[in-house]
C-alpha cells in the first residue's frame, strides 16, 4: 500500500503547491511510483506539471462526485514515475456537496476513491487548498500524515493552532493513524533576520518535527530561490528546470528523509 501525504496550511502563499510538486518530483527521481494528487481548485500543481485546461477533460472533481473513477482522470507526466490526477476551478463546486449534512461519511469520500489505487503507488502527495474547509479534511482524513509548509516571514505562526487543533480532532475522530510528518520552513533568506527569526521560533517550539538528513545537522530549508518562482511558467518542477539550484537540492534532500521513514 501506499504511503498517503498531504501538504497542508490553510494559510496562503507558504510554498504548499512548489512542496508537493517538488517532493513528489524528488520521490520519483529515486524511482518511486509517485501520484500527485491536485485537490486545489486553482489547479496549480496541474499547470506546474506542464498541463492546461484544455489538455485534458475529466479531473479530481469528477472522481469524488463520482462519475469518474480515480484511475479514468489520471495523466502520465513528462517526468518519469510520476503521475498525476488534476484539478480545475469547477472542484469549487464540490464544497456545496460536501456541505450537505445529509450526505453520509462526507470526510471519507477522498479516502474511499483513493482505495482504487493505492496498491499501485510507493507514495501519493495530495496538495490541498489554503483553507481549512472539507476539500482539506477529505485530504488529511485520508492521509497518513501531513506536512506543513511554513514560510519564513511576517505572520508565519498565524493561523497555525487551528490547523493543528484539526489535526488533533481527526487524529481522535475519524483517522487515528493521522500524524504530522514534519514543518518545513520555506522561503528562507540567511541574509533576513525576520528569516532566521521565525527558524528559530520553528527550533524552539517544534524541534523534533523539523526535518534533518542527518542528524546533528541543521534542519531543511527551502530558500527564497529565482529559479524556485520560474520553474511552474516554464511547466516543471524546480528539480528538472534548475537541477543543481539550491532549491532541488533541498527538497531532494526532504525526498530522501521521507523515504528514509
Amino acid at each position: 500500500m501506499s504511503e498517503i501525504i498531504s501538504i497542508a496550511n490553510q494559510k496562503g502563499g507558504v510554498g504548499k503547491t512548489t512542496t508537493a510538486v517538488n517532493l513528489a518530483a524528488s520521490l520519483a527521481e529515486k524511482g518511486k511510483k509517485v501520484l500527485l494528487l491536485d485537490i486545489d481548485p486553482q489547479s496549480n500543481a496541474t499547470t506546474s506539471l506542464g498541463f492546461s485546461r484544455g489538455d485534458y477533460e475529466f479531473n479530481i472533481y469528477h472522481v469524488l462526485i463520482g462519475s469518474k473513477k480515480l484511475s479514468e482522470v489520471v495523466l502520465k507526466t513528462a517526468i518519469e514515475n510520476l503521475s498525476l490526477a488534476p484539478s480545475n476551478i469547477g472542484l469549487v463546486g464540490i464544497e456545496k456537496e460536501f456541505y450537505n449534512p445529509n450526505k453520509k461519511n462526507r470526510e471519507l469520500v477522498l479516502k474511499a476513491k483513493l482505495k482504487e489505487v493505492s496498491s499501485q503507488y510507493d507514495f501519493i502527495i495530495i496538495d490541498s487548498p489554503p483553507a481549512l474547509g472539507p476539500i482539506t479534511i477529505n485530504a488529511l482524513s485520508a492521509s497518513d500524515s501531513v506536512i506543513i509548509p511554513i514560510q519564513c516571514e511576517f505572520f508565519a505562526l498565524e493561523g497555525l493552532a487551528q490547523l493543528l487543533n484539526t489535526v488533533s480532532l481527526l487524529k481522535k475522530t475519524i483517522n487515528p493513524k493521522l500524524k504530522i510528518k514534519g514543518f518545513l520552513p520555506t522561503m528562507y533568506s540567511g541574509q533576513n533576520n525576520l528569516s532566521k527569526q521565525v527558524l528559530a521560533d520553528l527550533s524552539h517550539h517544534f524541534k523534533d518535527k523539523l526535518f534533518h538528513v542527518r542528524k546533528g545537522k541543521e534542519c531543511i530549508v527551502v530558500p527564497r530561490n529565482v529559479k524556485i518562482a520560474e520553474a511552474p511558467s516554464f511547466g516543471k518542477p524546480v528539480t528538472n528546470y534548475a537541477t543543481s539550484s539550491k532549491g532541488s537540492l533541498a527538497y531532494r534532500d526532504l525526498a530522501t528523509v521521507i523515504v528514509r521513514g
